[in-house]
């Protein structure tokens, strides 16, 4: 049976779409209501300076945080009610079977992450935990280049510039590092593309 209507709601889209504002707005009307509302977050996630997690326009809220996903369930207790998970796409792929087991519990669950990697790629276990979810609210940003009230890309920086598709995936950054850019101008560098094809242009040249 499902809690307040819903017992898995997943919150997702770029960064600075407001993903982590949402879940805090959310997790405060549930404490309002007197339910105990257990937040966890993952270790790798080290933008806040402490055992919090912040939204950009300054709101915070004590958290767990956890190494991977079985911990969580040594964190959450019996008498929670609710759990809510920020970034989701940072955990492993055990993730899954977890939240599953949490709502088989009777618990409810709110989960955010980024439904894409920098290279506008599904990001780790998101799919399917989109797929499980009773409800998805997707939200866009602001782009950060030309002001487009649909920014759906997460865009890397590296020096100031978009970072080559070749990047690592994992690099954890704030507004420095990433913007949410619309689809006209997010852009995707392929170095290694670009070197082979001037290879195989001398090759071509020296026949």
């Amino acid at each position: 049976m499902a809690i307040n209507g819903y017992r898995f709601e997943m919150i997702t889209g770029p960064m600075s779409c407001g993903k982590t504002e949402e879940l805090l707005r959310r997790i405060r009307r549930l404490i309002i209501a007197k339910k105990k509302v257990k937040v966890i977050s993952p270790t790798i996630d080290t933008r806040a300076k402490g055992d919090y997690i912040e939204s950009r326009n300054g709101l915070w809220l004590d958290t767990f945080k956890v190494k991977n996903a079985l911990e969580i369930l040594d964190v959450v207790e019996p008498e929670d009610d609710v759990v809510a998970i920020d970034e989701l796409q940072f955990f492993d792929s055990e993730i899954v079977n977890v939240i599953n087991k949490l709502v088989a519990n009777g618990k409810r669950v709110l989960g955010t992450g980024l439904e894409l990697d920098f290279k506008g790629e599904p990001f780790g276990s998101m799919p399917v935990l989109l797929a499980y979810a009773d409800k998805v609210d997707k939200l866009s940003a602001i782009c950060m280049k030309c002001g487009s009230e649909y920014a759906v890309r997460t865009q890397r920086l590296i020096d100031g510039k978009p970072a080559d598709k070749n990047s690592p995936l994992i690099m954890i950054g704030a507004d420095e590092t990433y913007e949410a850019r619309c689809m006209n101008c997010y852009e995707l560098p392929d170095e290694q593309s670009e070197k082979n094809k001037e290879k195989l242009k001398v090759l071509t040249t020296k026949k």
